[in-house]
């Protein structure tokens, strides 16, 4: 499994930090996890077009984790509307079609891709959901954030796992879809001293990491207040385990 941190960042617009997302790759699949402004640029980065994108999961509807949606469904259908050979799963917790519909209201048939190309997934954010795709399984839990927020756990077939926070404050399934994960992408978003509601900081992440027995703690979703501040160790206040502040880009191959 392959592992790039798209964007590290949040809302606040930053040449070195993207807003969110994240690569994972598979044999079979590349999986994105959320698409803040700027993800297509840092795909590009990576040399991945959005045609080979498989499956796209939404933690929620925020802009910074959402936003580039509407773009990329435009780049996918023009100049060249059969350009995409595979189809797209767009997976997202309760309120996802609405969602989407809402899009299509704004945007017209310009998002509106050939019959077949575009699969909307809506998991249920109340219990969770684990789905079964051709290489890996993706587990979604709900996490206290927004009403649809989801945190999601991909498996791959040699057992493999990757966890991915997306927005939230400390909550039961965060710990549970980062359990035992290879590596724990999580939301960090301002150090100890700035707490604000609905978001984690270092601290608190690394309480969460240590309750899951994660292998590994990434901190993202940086705010500007956690620049020149070592939230690294006041990650490890709590977590004795590797940690990690994210960057734009940051690779993991993981075994």
């Amino acid at each position: 499994m392959n592992v790039t941190l798209l964007g590290s960042g949040t809302c606040v617009p930053r040449l070195a930090r993207s807003a969110c997302a994240v690569l994972v790759e598979t044999k079979a699949a590349k999986i994105l996890l959320d698409l803040g402004p700027g993800t297509m640029r840092r795909l590009l980065r990576c040399d991945v077009s959005i045609f080979d994108l498989t499956h796209i999961f939404l933690s929620h509807f925020h802009p910074d984790h959402s936003a580039e949606l509407v773009p990329l469904l435009f780049a996918t259908k023009y100049p060249d509307p059969l350009a995409r050979a595979r189809p797209l799963h767009l997976l997202g917790g309760s309120g996802l079609k609405r969602f989407y519909k809402a899009l299509q209201g704004a945007y017209g048939d310009w998002i509106v891709l050939p019959a077949g190309q575009l699969l909307v997934g809506e998991i249920d954010t109340l219990g969770g959901e684990t789905l079964h795709f051709d290489d890996f399984k993706l587990t979604a839990r709900p996490v206290a954030h927004r009403p649809e927020s989801l945190a999601c756990r991909i498996e791959d077939a040699d057992g493999t796992v990757v966890a991915y926070s997306g927005d939230t404050e400390p909550c039961p399934g965060l710990v549970e879809a980062a359990r035992r994960a290879d590596l724990f992408i999580c939301e960090s978003a301002m150090p100890d001293e700035h707490k604000v509601p609905g978001h984690l900081t270092p601290r608190l992440a690394g309480q969460m990491a240590a309750q899951a027995q994660a292998r590994r703690l990434v901190l993202t979703h940086l705010y500007p207040a956690c620049d020149g501040v070592d939230i690294v160790k006041q990650a490890q206040g709590t977590y004795k385990g590797p940690v990690l502040a994210a960057e734009d880009l940051m690779n993991f191959v993981l075994p």
